[in-house]
């Protein structure tokens, strides 16, 4: 069997390309901040979020379901992304492939089952 070895020399390219790539951010960065507006006011400095004016402290306590839904959805959306590899090799796997799919499909069931057990998609 033959070792691939890579010379030094095999990397130029990439060490080009990564630089360019830093060299365009740095300059792009430098010239719009130079030639951008540099007028500031009261009225333009406000924090400004989707057309609502800012009411109060951004410090103001936010419900923890908020939270818990989006790590939820993330949680599952991402084990839904597994599906699709599995869906298009699921000749090649064989039955071990099914078997394991339906492993984790029931685990992942059970995971939603006790999530809607305890409450946590129910919002007051």
């Amino acid at each position: 069997m033959n070792a691939v070895s890579y010379l030094p020399s095999d990397y130029v390219p990439l060490f080009i390309q990564l630089g360019l790539a830093l060299g365009f951010i740095v300059v792009t960065m430098l010239v719009t901040h130079s030639i951008g507006p540099k007028r500031h006011s009261q009225k333009k400095d406000d924090p400004f979020e989707c057309g609502i004016p800012t009411v109060g402290d951004a410090r103001a306590p936010i419900s923890v379901k908020y939270f818990l839904i989006a790590i939820l959805f993330v949680l599952f959306d991402v084990e839904v992304i597994f599906l699709y590899p599995w869906a298009v090799n699921f000749l090649k796997l064989g039955t071990a492939g099914f078997i394991q799919m339906i492993l984790f499909m029931g685990l992942l069931l059970a995971g939603f089952y006790y999530v809607l057990r305890k409450g946590v998609l129910k919002w007051e």
